[in-house]
Parts: C-alpha cells; structure tokens; sequence
C-alpha cells in the first residue's frame, strides 16, 4: 500500500484507542505501525525508520518517557509526539525537556492529533524559507543543512527547537507574543495552550547556556537579542 505522507509509529496499549488513531492516520495517507510496549517500540524505530512516533506515555513495562530518552541519548532524533492520560504540567514538561516535539492530552480528537502530525513532520521536513545563514549575535543558523551554532559549538537541537528559534534569530529585537509564536512554529491556534512555547523556550536557553541572547518581555512574549 502507498503511504505518500509516510510511516507512523503508533506505540499504545490500548487496542480500541490505537485502532482508532491508526484509522484516521491512514485516511490522510500515512501508513501506521502499531506497538503496544516500549521494548517493542525502540526495536520498531529501529527497524521501520518511521517518519513520526505518536508515542503514549503510560505504557506497561518501559514507558513513554523512557522510550524517550533511550532515542534520545541514542542519537535517535526521529520526532515524537506523545500522547499522555494524565492532565499533568510534569508529564508535558518532562516529555518536551527529553526532546519530545508535541503533546496531546486524553481524551484527544483524532483529527486534532492527525493535524500535530502532520505538524510535526512539517517542521522535520521543511526547507529553508530563505537560502542565507541566519545569524544573531554569536547565533548562526544554516536554515539548508537545519545546522546551528553558537560561537563555535555546533548545538543539537530537535526540528521544532530549529525551527522556534529560527523564527526569533529572522527578526532579531522583535518581541514575539506566545500565541504568535505557536502559530508561526507549531501551526495551531492559541487555544491550544501556549506552555509547549515556554518549555521549549526553557529548553534553548539551556542549550545556549552560560549566556542565552533570548530574552523575555514580562507579560508579552520572547525576543532575540540583536
């Protein structure tokens, strides 16, 4: 079968939950892999190569968050989207600190999580909107390789990390409010919660430490110093 858009990795224990994302998925086009445990999964991303992984976090055994983190400090950044039961700020943090680049919460619409995906493999896939390296300070962005620098240590950064701050280094000294920023990046309204925005705010600065040129504007938004 044809899967224009892609594999998914589909990891859920919940047979009615991940018959129906595996349903709406290949309506859009992508072809769906299902696991139901974290060993499983690390085995089928190593295996399948999929383009996403629509990742539960409560998982028997292994859990989302460990599956994470073994990709992660693997050198494995295949973006990963979880989905998590629990309406808790730690769960979504943590996740989005791992290098996780979305979140949805249970009970989710399944056309809202086929939408995060094809958000999410936008911002992997996507090209440069301009040809020439960005640079803001110490800052310098190669928009063609999705490479970054600061002075000369080369960061590594996830697609959604990239492409947040190459939206603030595009325009250095404005200040862009949170809903701005979550449309421009993640390509979803305001309405659905502007905390994926700090977090990964959070996680930039901590990646440019000592000195972070992101600044924040009390009650506004985030800037990059010029």
């Amino acid at each position: 079968m044809q899967t224009p858009r892609g594999l998914v990795l589909v990891v859920e224990d919940d047979p009615a939950i991940a018959e129906l994302v595996t349903l709406y998925l290949r309506r859009d086009g992508f072809g769906v892999r299902v696991e139901r445990d974290g060993a499983a999964a690390l085995a089928a991303v190593r295996e399948a190569r999929p383009a996403v992984v629509v990742l539960d976090i409560g998982l028997p055994g292994m859990d989302g968050i460990e599956v994470c983190r073994a990709l992660r400090e693997g050198g494995d950044w295949t973006p990963v989207l979880f989905v998590t039961a629990r309406d808790d700020e730690v769960d979504r943090v943590l996740g989005l600190e791992l290098g996780a680049d979305d979140y949805v919460s249970k009970p989710f619409s399944p056309r809202e999580l086929v939408a995060r995906v094809r958000s999410v493999l936008r911002r992997a896939a996507s090209g440069p909107a301009r040809p020439e390296v960005l640079r803001a300070g110490e800052l310098r962005l190669d928009p063609g390789q999705r490479r970054a620098w600061c002075g000369e240590a080369e960061l590594r950064l996830t697609p959604t990390e990239f492409d947040l701050l190459a939206h603030l280094v595009r325009s250095p000294g404005q200040v862009f409010e949170r809903a701005e920023l979550l449309g421009a990046v993640w390509g979803y309204a305001a309405a659905a919660g502007t905390r994926t925005v700090d977090v990964h705010i959070a996680q930039l600065r901590a990646k440019l430490a000592p000195r972070t040129p992101i600044r924040t504007v009390r009650g506004v938004g985030y800037s990059i110093e010029p």
